[in-house]
């Protein structure tokens, strides 16, 4: 079937979730270069292929000339070229943020449709929202020293453990991660504050926030913040968001979670801010370097708990992603408009 309609998987799956793919439409040739994907060093992890084997340039550069949809973006060193494919029509990212690759690919000036894994990623990283504020409310990082230490002290110098009811967090970003940050901590019976890049017609109830901002009106709300999380994604519009000077805004006890993009913050001043007292501390997912520098300060802060880049690494993730995969592969092949298309205009 060398003249069908070819997807090409450029990332690693299981092999019953392709199997699962190759069920849709048997109008499909799916293929799935088996020697030439690179295997991932966690589970449901997506590597992008290298091409340092002898001939997986070709082989690749001939794989993607034939493909009309594929999975994920391909080898790094070949994803300039994609916009010059003239048979490709949709490429499916494997996370929500595509927004360089799209950039790189140039796929921006093109009308090759991108679509993303929006909303498979959400629940997990509201739980690691959730998991920050009880690690600081009930003093785990401070708990977990002394247990290495086999100290029994109570710390009757410090107040007691604190509840996430009653908290104000201040969510940064309500996309499909914020909108689920902002529903499981509002369970709990926090207050959720929330800041979007233009509010336009949409409500604080439709989001589920109780205020509502404009990200150019964040001023406004850091000041009663108990916690801030960034769930935006990277543009130019989001980088250093939370610079030197809105960082000072912020009460000395709040916290700072970042589970969207690593530049969003200008770390050199976080640092600062978390070794000064001048921020109660920061749990962080992400960074402006990955993998985090050893020489970087954020490793040895007692007031700051680093995840490399996993927290949205859940049991069933692949699943979900292909699950929406079929969904939208059934809707293309019918020519019904596609889901979690990527807006070229806005970036995300």
């Amino acid at each position: 079937m060398s003249g069908g309609r070819r997807l090409v998987f450029t990332t690693p799956l299981q092999p019953e979730l392709v199997q699962r793919v190759r069920e849709v439409d048997d109008r499909l040739e799916v293929v799935y270069p088996t020697d030439l994907i690179t295997q991932p060093r966690y589970q449901a992890g997506h590597p992008r292929p290298d091409l340092d084997r002898p001939g997986a340039h070709e082989q690749w550069d001939e794989l993607l000339a034939g493909a009309e949809i594929l999975f994920d973006f391909g080898p790094l060193e070949l994803v300039p070229t994609l916009a010059s494919r003239e048979r490709l029509r949709w490429v499916q990212g494997s996370s929500a943020g595509v927004g360089r690759m799209v950039e790189l690919s140039g796929l921006v000036d093109s009308e090759v449709v991108v679509t993303t894994s929006s909303g498979v990623h959400g629940r997990p990283l509201a739980e690691f929202v959730v998991l920050a504020m009880l690690m600081f409310g009930k003093n785990t990082l401070n708990l977990m020293r002394l247990q290495r230490e086999h100290r029994w002290e109570r710390q009757l110098d410090r107040p007691p453990d604190e509840e996430i009811r009653g908290k104000t967090v201040c969510v940064i970003g309500l996309g499909s991660i914020g909108g689920e940050v902002a529903r499981v901590v509002r369970a709990l019976d926090a207050r959720v504050v929330g800041a979007v890049r233009s509010v336009g017609t949409r409500t604080a109830a439709e989001l589920g926030v109780e205020e509502l901002r404009s990200t150019d009106e964040l001023d406004d709300l850091l000041p009663d913040a108990d916690v801030i999380v960034l769930a935006t994604p990277q543009t130019a519009a989001t980088r250093r968001l939370l610079d030197a000077r809105r960082l000072a805004l912020c009460k000395p006890t709040a916290i700072v979670v970042n589970v969207g993009r690593g530049d969003t913050i200008d770390e050199a001043a976080l640092i600062d801010a978390l070794r000064e007292g001048r921020l109660r501390g920061a749990a962080l997912d992400v960074f402006e370097e990955e993998p985090l520098p050893a020489e970087s300060p954020l490793w040895d802060l007692p007031n700051v708990f680093v995840s490399p880049h996993a927290a949205s690494t859940a049991v069933g993730e692949n699943e979900r992603i292909v699950g929406l995969f079929c969904a939208n592969l059934e809707r293309y092949l019918e020519g019904r408009p596609l889901l979690n298309v990527f807006d070229k205009e806005i970036l995300y």
